[in-house]
């Protein structure tokens, strides 16, 4: 009889251990962070690494574009599902869209990526490519198809500094669709180096036509961009110390005599 009781209370006991363990708040900190609602075009305020990110948009394309192409718009416009979503205050919704035209059918594409406040020596504004925060395991947006067959790709960078192309699916439907892209483990988003990225960025999106399809009039828009990540995932004891020499050297030259 004991010994029955003694069995019952050491199973209660790991029982009661077992439920304490998973009742324990998840380091990693899952969390959904919005890159662009497209509303708010060149004041996103996106803030990661202690830093504040904004941004326009641009489009480059392959070399048989047509004569006035890429347009580049937004227009006042949301997928319906994200209707419910909005709140009194919210700015107006808007979308952005891109059309393109080509002179002949082909392995034609077009990108469409972030810009910033930067320029080069020739006056154009200089590509912006978006750190993410975390360890991203989903990258999330609503993409508007004219059911043509195109293809989309959004491209990141790890933190070594190779680009990937992530494949989105095809564009032949009609209207909006919420695209999930799940990100590869083997993309690697830290590096053990303190010179390297601390993160991977987002670079931008790619359509490709396919060879036989029409090529002469193609329109997308694109609405809420986001992605799912373990915002704790580089955090460690002692991050604050990972650039107190950067740190230092800054606050000496700027006070130095």
């Amino acid at each position: 009889m004991k010994k029955s009781v003694m069995v019952s209370v050491s199973l209660a006991l790991f029982l009661l251990g077992g439920a304490v363990a998973f009742a324990q708040p998840n380091s990693r900190g899952v969390e959904t962070i919005v890159i662009d609602s497209f509303d708010t075009d060149g004041a996103q305020n996106y803030q990661t690494q202690g830093k504040a990110f904004n941004w326009t948009w641009g489009t480059q394309t392959s070399r048989f574009v047509a004569e006035g192409y890429p347009k580049q718009n937004f227009f006042e416009a949301v997928p319906n599902s994200l209707r419910a979503l909005r709140k009194e205050g919210d700015p107006d919704a808007k979308v952005l869209g891109v059309q393109v035209s080509f002179d002949r059918k082909g392995d034609n594409w077009f990108e469409v990526y972030p810009v910033g406040d930067e320029t080069d020596e020739n006056g154009n504004q200089k590509a912006l490519e978006i750190p993410f925060a975390g360890v991203v395991s989903q990258i999330d947006f609503w993409v508007w198809g004219a059911n043509y067959q195109y293809y989309l790709e959004v491209l990141v960078r790890d933190s070594d500094g190779r680009v990937h192309v992530l494949p989105a699916g095809n564009l032949a439907f009609h209207g909006w669709k919420n695209v999930i892209i799940n990100v590869p483990t083997y993309i690697r988003q830290q590096s053990r180096l303190r010179t390297a990225p601390e993160t991977m960025s987002f670079v931008g999106f790619r359509v490709r036509s396919d060879v036989n399809e029409f090529v002469d009039d193609f329109v997308i828009y694109f609405d809420q961009l986001k992605y799912t990540t373990s915002i704790l995932s580089n955090i460690y004891d002692g991050y604050d110390l990972r650039k107190a020499f950067a740190d230092d050297a800054e606050n000496s030259n700027g006070g130095g005599k």
